[in-house]
């Protein structure tokens, strides 16, 4: 009997090396995946776990993204999994947003998860399957006095994944987004007024969920944008 080749880890990119993309990093490392965490920051990266494959790059930048994404594919192999977890929070109502702050909404929460998109599905393509999550907000699916710029990156994220649920799933690849209401992490805790976190879910438990939408126990869901609203 012919000697059986030993199983190719499933691969997983997560984009984005804050406390969120840290602990997804570790999650899906966690469940056996071959993971290349992705940060423009040295610094961030180095917070990462021996085992975890660092790939330094900017993905706010379209330029940079198929290159990245291509380089990863021939350094560590095809990514099953694509997780965007990228992100950036400005307070400011409709009528006192600046121009820089709407583009820095746009540039973050919103384009990268198009680039990303674009740059993974034709890979993910050649194996018939694949799951793209994207860290979408609980304004984005409500309108939040407060947070005009914010709020329309994130809604414009929600309809973005659930556009490309339709134009990718008949190729065989899942496309959510997580919806965080607060997320508790150091930069929050920093900004925000402590009652403001009352209900504030830890990084590790979004992870979880970003971990299920990626596994196969999910197969039958895709275009869904799911609530993590905390207790």
């Amino acid at each position: 009997m012919p000697n059986s080749l030993p199983p190719v880890d499933r691969v997983a990119v997560v984009v984005g090396g804050g406390e969120l993309g840290r602990a997804t990093a570790v999650k899906l490392a966690s469940q056996g995946m071959t993971v290349v965490a992705v940060d423009r920051s040295t610094s961030e990266l180095e917070l990462l776990p021996k085992g975890i494959v660092r790939e330094l790059a900017d993905a706010t930048d379209p330029v940079a993204v198929a290159p990245m994404i291509e380089h990863i594919v021939q350094n560590v192999g095809v990514p099953d999994v694509l997780v965007n977890t990228l992100g950036a929070f400005e307070i400011a109502d409709a009528m006192t947003t600046t121009p820089d702050q709407f583009r820095l909404m746009i540039d973050v929460n919103l384009a990268p998860a198009l680039w990303l998109s674009q740059a993974v599905a034709p890979y993910m393509q050649t194996k018939g399957s694949g799951a793209i999550v994207h860290i979408a907000s609980r304004p984005g699916l409500e309108p939040t006095a407060g947070l005009a710029a914010y709020a329309v990156s994130k809604a414009g994220l929600v309809h973005l994944t659930r556009v490309l649920d339709l134009e990718l799933r008949p190729l065989g690849i899942r496309v959510n987004a997580v919806a965080p209401q607060l997320i508790d992490t150091a930069r929050n805790q920093a900004l925000l007024p402590k009652e403001a976190l009352s209900h504030a879910v830890a990084p590790e438990a979004i992870a979880e969920v970003v971990a299920f939408l990626a596994s196969d126990a999910a197969a039958p869901v895709s275009g869904a944008i799911l609530p993590a609203y905390g207790a």
